[in-house]
């Protein structure tokens, strides 16, 4: 099969947890040693990969998953849902277990996210055949250990069979600067970044000099504050919209996803922008990484 795009990254079940824990200069406060109540459970599935490749296919793009599972029930859990929503599976089970994680939600509805990577780091280029990729885009979620080191073999690949590749570090990976990643940054079609992830790889003139590491088109979301993407001449901005805010996480995900599908489709900029920044704004008003996913006749509609 001839796919649209295939992220490669992350898989976990996140487990949201409600409570009432208090922020006091930026960090959420637990006292130890006492049992405290949680006003509410939630489970879902996450991961940069597998919350893109949601994001993707719901907007119409024929969507596969390359990613490693643990040989367990979550790693089961995951693979349905996948298939539920016509998603291919391209990745491996592991020995170790399916990554998980642990959202700690605080009175002021921000968010503490404890990961345990598991599976995610061990996806080897053994565990796949390279038959399989057949597709116009790449879309590296941030990984590390194995995976990380299957990312970068992957852009010789790509390079060789004209696959272009977005690319989506996360801080763990842009606090270390650039060197770690610069070979992906090199073979960069568009790069999502946070404010913070952006200022970690360069420290000045943001967009110049991360024009000058490689990637043609640089998005740098900001929170409430919306996102701004660069294509090498002309800067862009959208603000965010106002919504009913629930949970902000799969923010990015939905960004990335709704920017890149719409760009795909119409190779326009500023509209893409507009289609990132409603599809980030409809997952944060509901609990979950995926459930507030458009559809890109639903995105439209909302411009």
């Amino acid at each position: 099969m001839k796919y649209d795009i295939i992220t490669v990254g992350g898989a976990v079940i996140d487990v949201f947890l409600k409570s009432d824990f208090k922020e006091k200069n930026n960090e959420i406060c637990l006292p130890i040693g006492e049992k405290i109540l949680i006003r509410g459970l939630f489970l879902s599935t996450g991961g940069g990969g597998t919350n893109t490749a949601a994001g993707f296919k719901k907007m119409g793009l024929k969507t596969a998953f390359l990613g490693a599972l643990g040989k367990d029930e979550n790693g089961e859990i995951i693979l349905k849902e996948m298939k539920k929503r016509g998603i291919a599976s391209l990745g491996s089970r592991e020995k170790h277990m399916t990554g998980y994680s642990i959202v700690l939600d605080s009175k002021k509805n921000d968010r503490t996210i404890l990961t345990y990577k598991g599976a995610n780091e061990d996806l080897g280029m053994n565990d796949f055949s390279l038959s399989k990729l057949n597709t116009r885009w790449f879309y590296f979620a941030s990984s590390v250990g194995q995976t990380l080191e299957t990312q970068k073999k992957l852009v010789d690949f790509a390079n060789k069979n004209n696959i272009k590749i977005a690319f989506n570090p996360s801080s763990y990976l842009t606090a270390k600067g650039p060197s770690q990643i610069s070979k992906i940054l090199k073979s960069t079609e568009i790069l999502v970044l946070n404010e913070q992830e952006a200022k970690d790889l360069v420290k000045t003139n943001i967009f110049e000099n991360l024009h000058s590491l490689g990637p043609r088109i640089i998005c740098v979301t900001y929170g409430e504050k919306g996102a701004r993407v660069f294509d090498g001449s002309k800067l862009f901005y959208e603000p965010a919209r106002k919504v009913k805010f629930v949970e902000r996480t799969g923010a990015g995900d939905a960004f990335s996803s709704g920017f890149i599908s719409s760009y795909i489709k119409t190779m326009n900029i500023e509209k893409s922008l507009k289609i990132g920044i409603i599809n980030s704004a409809s997952v944060i008003s509901k609990r979950g990484a995926k459930n507030g996913l458009l559809s890109f006749s639903q995105a439209i509609k909302k411009l």
